[in-house]
C-alpha cells in the first residue's frame, strides 16, 4: 500500500520540508555564493527560476567562459559556480573543468538533466545518441567529467512514496567535497525535482566549520624545532611560498606576519604570482630560476644559505621550476626545510607556523645587496624602471611591455590588476609588480593548465568582485591578439557591467608562442581587423600606440578615466623585441622539439647557470 509522506511522518514534518531549488540556493549561498555564471536551456529553465530569487544569475557568452569565469570566481571565493543545461551546454565546459581539476579550484559545474519522469526507452534530444545505436547513452556528461578525474553525480529522486527525497543532502556533500577538497564536482539536477519536497537540512553557522577541525597528524612541535635551529644559524635565510597559499588566505597572512617579525625575506612561485605584495621590503618577487629577471635574484641564487620552503606542489611541474632546466635554485638548494602541506586546509603548516610564532626567533636584518634602480621622470609623470631610461620613444614591443605598465602603475593612484593572456603576454607578465589588491590578489591566470582564451572571463568575475566591493581598482588584461580572438564575444557583458577595464591587445597577427613554421595554421588575424572599431561596438574606446612613452601616457589616461578601453601594440616579430621569458621559452620548445640550433642553445644557457 502507498504511503504519503504526510501519512508516514505528520503534516507538521511534511509542512517542514523545503523544495529542492530552494534548498539549492540557500546552500549556495551559505558557502558564499552571490553570483552564478551560465547560459539558459530547457533542461535549467527551473532551477534558474528557482536561483534568481536568492541570486544573481548571470549570463555568459558561452557555456565554455561561464565555466573559465567560475574559475576566476573559486580564485576569490568559497566557491565559484556555473550553471548550464544537459549535454549541449555541459560537454562544452570540460575544458574548464580540466583548469579547476589542475589549479585545484572548487569550481561547482551544474546541469539541468532529464526529469525521472522522462527516462524510457526514446532517445532524447540532448543526449548524445547517434540514430544507429540500440541504447540510448543518458550519462554521457557525467562520464566526460569523471574521465578529467571530478567527482560527478546526478540527484536523485524520491525513491519510497513515504520518504522525502534526500537530493538536498546530496548536493550538500558535493559542495563539502569541492570546498574542503578544493576540487571541481559537476552535479546534474533532474529538471523534475525542482518543485518537488526534500529533506531539510541543518547547517553548521559558517562554512568554515565543515572543514576538518583537528590535524591527526603529529610531530609539529619536532618540525618547529628544527626549522627554529636552522633559523637562528642562518646567515641569509629565505621563505619560499608556493601556490598552494594562494587559496588559503588567513595561513598566508600568519606565515607573512612570521617573515616580517623574524625579518625573514620570503618569495614565491610563478604560480603563486599576486598572492604577494611585491614592493613591501622584504619580498623578492615571483622566482622560476633562469626564466626570471628579479633585483634580488642573486640573494635567492647565491647568498640564501637557508631556505624554509612553504606549500609547494608535492608532484614538481616543469612550468613552476624553470622547465626542468636545473636552474631552480630552491629546487637544487642543499640546506632546506619543505613543508609542503599534506593535511587539508594545510593545517600541518598552519601547527609549525603557530608554534614558530610563539616567540622572536632572530631579529637580525638580512643585507640583500639590491642592485642599484636608477628612474627618471617623463613628462608625464611616470617613473621609469632602469631598462626604460633614455628609451621614452623607443618602440614599444614585448620586452618593454612589463616596464611601460610598472611605470604607469606607479603613476596610477591605485595598484592595478593584471589578468594575462596564455601566450607571450602571459610570460612577458611574470615581470610585472603585483601589489596590493581590494580583492586579495592583483594576478589572476592559469599558466599550469594553459588553456587560452580564459582572460575576458576571468576579468569579468574580477570585475564583479570589484563592484561587489564597490572598488574602482583598475583591471588591465594584457592579451595576443590570437588570445583576444579566442574570447571576445565575452565582451558584450563586460559593456553590460561597465567593468572598468583596459585590454593591452599586443598585435603580431600570428601565433607566436611556440612557432616552428609558417604553416598557415600559426595565422590567427587578418591585416584588415580593427579591433579599435571592435571596442567601440562594445561601448569602449581604443587606441593605438607604437612607443614607450606614448604607451604609458596612455595607459595612465584611461586608468584614470575608467570604463572599457583597447590599447592596439603592433609587436615586432624580432626576437630582440620579444621579452627575456618568452625567447628562452622558445628557446626550449625548440630544444624539446629537438631543433639542432635551439638544443645547442638551451644546453649552453642551462650550464652558465646550473
Amino acid at each position: 500500500m502507498s504511503v504519503s509522506i504526510e501519512s508516514n511522518f505528520g503534516a507538521e514534518y511534511a509542512a517542514h520540508l523545503p523544495l529542492l531549488g530552494d534548498s539549492i540556493a540557500q546552500l549556495l549561498a551559505f558557502f558564499g555564493v552571490k553570483r552564478v555564471y551560465g547560459v539558459g536551456g530547457d533542461f535549467v529553465a527551473n532551477l534558474i527560476n528557482a536561483l534568481d530569487k536568492q541570486l544573481a544569475v548571470l549570463p555568459s557568452s558561452n557555456e565554455m567562459h561561464a565555466g573559465f569565469s567560475a574559475c576566476a570566481q573559486a580564485e576569490l571565493n568559497p566557491l565559484g559556480v556555473c550553471m548550464t543545461t544537459y549535454t549541449v551546454g555541459s560537454l562544452p565546459c570540460t575544458s574548464a573543468a580540466a583548469l579547476a581539476r589542475t589549479e585545484g579550484l572548487p569550481v561547482v559545474f551544474i546541469s539541468g538533466a532529464p526529469g525521472e519522469a522522462e527516462i524510457n526507452s526514446q532517445a532524447l534530444h540532448h543526449s548524445v545518441h547517434p540514430h544507429t545505436a540500440w541504447h540510448t547513452d543518458l550519462d554521457a556528461a557525467l562520464n566526460a567529467f569523471k574521465a578529467l578525474g571530478v567527482r560527478a553525480e546526478r540527484l536523485q529522486g524520491q525513491r519510497h512514496s513515504g520518504q522525502p527525497n534526500v537530493a538536498a543532502e546530496q548536493f550538500l556533500q558535493l559542495l563539502i567535497h569541492a570546498y574542503v577538497n578544493r576540487q571541481p564536482v559537476y552535479i546534474e539536477v533532474p529538471r523534475d525535482l525542482i518543485y518537488q519536497p526534500t529533506q531539510a537540512l541543518s547547517l553548521p553557522t559558517c562554512p568554515s566549520e565543515l572543514r576538518p577541525q583537528a590535524l591527526n597528524l603529529s610531530g609539529a612541535e619536532l618540525i618547529a624545532s628544527q626549522i627554529r635551529t636552522q633559523l637562528i644559524q642562518a646567515k641569509a635565510p629565505l621563505v619560499f611560498l608556493g601556490e598552494k597559499l594562494r587559496l588559503n588566505a588567513p595561513l598566508l597572512q600568519k606565515i607573512l606576519t612570521f617573515c616580517e617579525q623574524n625579518a625573514l625575506p620570503y618569495a614565491t612561485t610563478w604560480f603563486g604570482k599576486g598572492m604577494l605584495d611585491e614592493s613591501k621590503p622584504l619580498c623578492l618577487g615571483s622566482y622560476n630560476g633562469v626564466f626570471s629577471r628579479l633585483p634580488h635574484q642573486e640573494y635567492i641564487e647565491s647568498a640564501a644559505d637557508y631556505v624554509l620552503e612553504l606549500g609547494t606542489a608535492i608532484f614538481p611541474s616543469d612550468t613552476n621550476n624553470a622547465f626542468s632546466s636545473q636552474t631552480h635554485a630552491i629546487d637544487n638548494h642543499g640546506n632546506k626545510t619543505m613543508l609542503k602541506g599534506t593535511a587539508q586546509w594545510e593545517t600541518d603548516i598552519a601547527a609549525v607556523i603557530n608554534l614558530l610564532s610563539e616567540q622572536i626567533i632572530r631579529d637580525t636584518q638580512v643585507n640583500l645587496s639590491a642592485e642599484t634602480e636608477v628612474e627618471i621622470r617623463a613628462e608625464s609623470g611616470a617613473e621609469y624602471k632602469p631598462e626604460l631610461a633614455g628609451h621614452c620613444d623607443a618602440e614599444l614591443g614585448y620586452h618593454h611591455l612589463a616596464s611601460c605598465i610598472n611605470a604607469a602603475q606607479q603613476a596610477s593612484e591605485r595598484p592595478f590588476i593584471f589578468v594575462p593572456e596564455v601566450g607571450n603576454s602571459l610570460f612577458a607578465s611574470f615581470e610585472l609588480t603585483t601589489l596590493g589588491s581590494d580583492i586579495g590578489r592583483s594576478y589572476l591566470a592559469n599558466p599550469w593548465y594553459a588553456a587560452m582564451g580564459t582572460s575576458l572571463p576571468y576579468a569579468r568575475a574580477v570585475a564583479d568582485q570589484l563592484n561587489e566591493q564597490d572598488s574602482k581598482q583598475p583591471v588591465v588584461v594584457l592579451t595576443g591578439d590570437g588570445g583576444f580572438n579566442f574570447q571576445a564575444n565575452e565582451l558584450i557583458n563586460l559593456q553590460k557591467q561597465g567593468a572598468n577595464l583596459v585590454i593591452v591587445y599586443m598585435r603580431n597577427n600570428i601565433f607566436h608562442l611556440g612557432k616552428a613554421g609558417d604553416a598557415p595554421i600559426y595565422a590567427c588575424n587578418h591585416q584588415g581587423f580593427d579591433p579599435k572599431l571592435l571596442i567601440q561596438a562594445y561601448g569602449g574606446r581604443g587606441h593605438l600606440c607604437y612607443h614607450n612613452g606614448e604607451f604609458i601616457d596612455t595607459l595612465c589616461d584611461c586608468v584614470a578615466s575608467g570604463g572599457l578601453h583597447l590599447i592596439e601594440v603592433p609587436a615586432s616579430l624580432d626576437e630582440s623585441c620579444q621579452s627575456d621569458t618568452t625567447r628562452k621559452l622558445n628557446c626550449y620548445i625548440g630544444y624539446r622539439n629537438g631543433q639542432a640550433e635551439a638544443t645547442r642553445l638551451w644546453q649552453e644557457l642551462c650550464e652558465k647557470r646550473g
